[in-house]
């Protein structure tokens, strides 16, 4: 467990990506517990309902999930996109 001081985030859990992708039925339990997503892809964010969002939205070119994935409160945002990463935060 991290902590950040300046941001005054906590770190919960960690996972890497590479070593342990999360399956399809991992990110639609999550979707399950979120009422928010954000997705982003490249220097765009899309704020979208989690009931409206499927597992495809989520994965990028090669056919993974995006990541980073943080979740907080309500809110899930997947892939890199530092404006909503700050405002998350």
């Amino acid at each position: 467990m991290r902590c950040s001081t300046r941001a005054k985030t906590q770190v919960v859990s960690e996972r890497s990506a590479r070593k342990e992708p999360m399956s399809d039925a991992e990110v639609k339990s999550l979707l399950g517990k979120v009422k928010t997503v954000i997705v982003a892809k490249g220097k765009s964010a899309r704020t979208l309902e989690a009931s409206k969002v499927k597992t495809a939205d989520l994965k990028g070119p090669t056919g993974n999930f995006r990541a980073p994935m943080v979740l907080k409160g309500s809110t899930l945002l997947v892939g890199f996109h530092e404006e909503s990463l700050k405002g998350l935060l």
